[in-house]
């Protein structure tokens, strides 16, 4: 942040900011807003939850406080690793054990093709043991293939992957990766707003995706590529609550922001109302479209089309008994005879989950656009996260099998409203809903620039420094208070 608060700061005229949603987006846009506007102004965080950290959850497994939503962050983008350390937190950061990760496709157990971007391979020679062989012979001859991209366009990864690569690259390769990362399928996402690296290797003129991706990917490295933090995200939510100084309204959910004159006025439900000189959005697409609904309409309306996806977390603790297979984790194919789209063998995963004599600790994630998990008890889930390890201990060649009678302890986590489609259009979509944007109301969160921690350190930091311009360009003004 720069130059412009400080003036503002040194008006003698109180400035108030709310911020909206006190996930990590939320609070990471609190934390750079007190960076920024010093200790004088007034930052207001409102969430409709009791706790903050939204997707960033903990639920308590067998004793354990562990990560209920995300687990890790990529390392090799600056954001996770350089707010981190910026809170002192550097020493706490972990990396996975050297267990690789496999894919269930075709009743079997195979290793994870690698390089790949997203799960698009770079070359037919990785996935040749699975995919069908046909669709290796049409890897194989996509090099000087005519390709059918018209620059600014867009379409769904897995009809692109599908025409270059074969359908059984899709369901096996790139389905289970993208179903981990965004919730969806392949099909149900567009390449510009998912892969924007990708569609700007085709836009310049890359002459296929065998080319195209392989301009895309870095040096062999054995560096890793994730992170996570001993102690869990936890951690960084109350580490950024305390930095961020802001006052936090929990259980209050808001009804509505409107605009007062120059100024902004939050609505809460039961009704109280305080007044702002700028207001952060930093809500899930559905709250957000009604929140802003009346204040900034042509948003709602754009916002609004944003689809989301329900998903459930389901955390097991297993008896020592059963051995583990190998692995740090087991992606779904595509067609599988699973009800989970992915397992993560945390305690084999990460280090400091295991423990000599202790449980083993597991993640079964379940839902995706458009295959909801509502209609599912927490007992259903569990009795099918259950199933579903069973099925992979045993194809993992276990020393026995697992039954229910091996669970230790459950807990589930729900998200009804949770990641949200990143459609073809997605970009176009969101430039459009925020282009008449009132001044002084600002949006972050994985709606708009990518849905992974990273990516939303990003977007709340663009956000905050957009309130800073606002404030630097209005000057001196005045402040509110609750129930004004």
């Amino acid at each position: 942040m720069t130059s412009p608060t400080t003036t503002i700061a040194g008006t003698g005229a109180t400035v108030r900011v709310a911020v909206v949603g006190a996930g990590v987006s939320g609070l990471v846009a609190a934390y750079r807003l007190r960076q920024a506007l010093g200790a004088e102004a007034v930052i207001d965080v409102f969430d409709a939850s009791d706790t903050p950290g939204g997707l960033l959850a903990s639920r308590r497994l067998d004793g354990q406080l562990l990560d209920a939503g995300a687990e890790s962050f990529i390392v090799r983008r600056p954001e996770a690793v350089g707010l981190v350390e910026e809170l002192g937190l550097a020493e706490r950061v972990v990396s996975p054990t050297s267990r690789r990760p496999a894919i269930l496709a075709g009743g079997r157990l195979r290793d994870l093709p690698r390089p790949t971007l997203m799960g698009i391979p770079a070359d037919a020679d990785q996935v040749v043991d699975l995919v069908d062989a046909v669709d290796v012979e049409r890897m194989r001859g996509d090099v000087g293939r005519p390709m059918d991209w018209t620059t600014g366009s867009d379409r769904s990864v897995g009809e692109l992957v599908a025409d270059r690569f074969g359908r059984s690259v899709v369901d096996r390769s790139v389905d289970p990766m993208l179903s981990g990362v965004y919730s969806c399928r392949s099909d149900d996402i567009g390449v510009r707003a998912s892969l924007p690296a990708l569609a700007a290797r085709l836009d310049s003129g890359a002459p296929d995706l065998t080319t195209a991706v392989n301009g895309l990917l870095p040096p062999p490295s054995t560096a890793p590529v994730f992170g996570a933090l001993d102690g869990g995200y936890r951690l960084l939510v109350d580490r950024l609550v305390q930095a961020g100084g802001a006052t936090m309204h929990l259980g209050s959910p808001v009804s509505s922001v409107d605009a007062d004159g120059a100024r902004w006025t939050v609505t809460l439900d039961s009704g109280p109302q305080s007044s702002h000189d700028a207001i952060v959005i930093a809500l899930p697409a559905p709250a957000a479209a009604t929140v802003v609904a009346h204040a900034a309409p042509q948003a709602a309306r754009g916002v609004a089309t944003v689809a989301t996806a329900s998903t459930a977390l389901v955390m097991l603790a297993i008896t020592p008994d059963v051995a583990l297979p190998e692995h740090s984790g087991v992606l779904m194919a595509t067609g599988e005879a699973t009800t989970a789209k992915a397992i993560t063998l945390s305690s084999q995963k990460w280090a400091h989950l295991a423990s000599d004599g202790g449980p083993g600790l597991v993640r079964a994630s379940f839902g995706r656009y458009g295959d909801p998990v509502d209609h599912l008890t927490d007992d259903d889930l569990v009795s099918a996260a259950v199933a579903d390890l069973a099925t992979i201990v045993d194809l993992a060649g276990g020393s026995r099998p697992l039954t229910a009678a091996d669970l230790v302890d459950s807990t589930v986590q729900r998200w009804p409203v949770g990641l949200p489609r990143y459609a073809p259009g997605h970009r176009e979509l969101v430039a459009s809903a925020l282009a008449d944007v009132p001044p002084g109301l600002v949006f972050c969160g994985s709606t708009y620039d990518g849905v992974g921690v990273p990516a939303c350190i990003s977007r709340a930091g663009v956000a905050a420094a957009q309130v800073v311009t606002h404030l630097a360009d209005r000057g001196p003004h005045g402040g509110g208070t609750m129930g004004s």
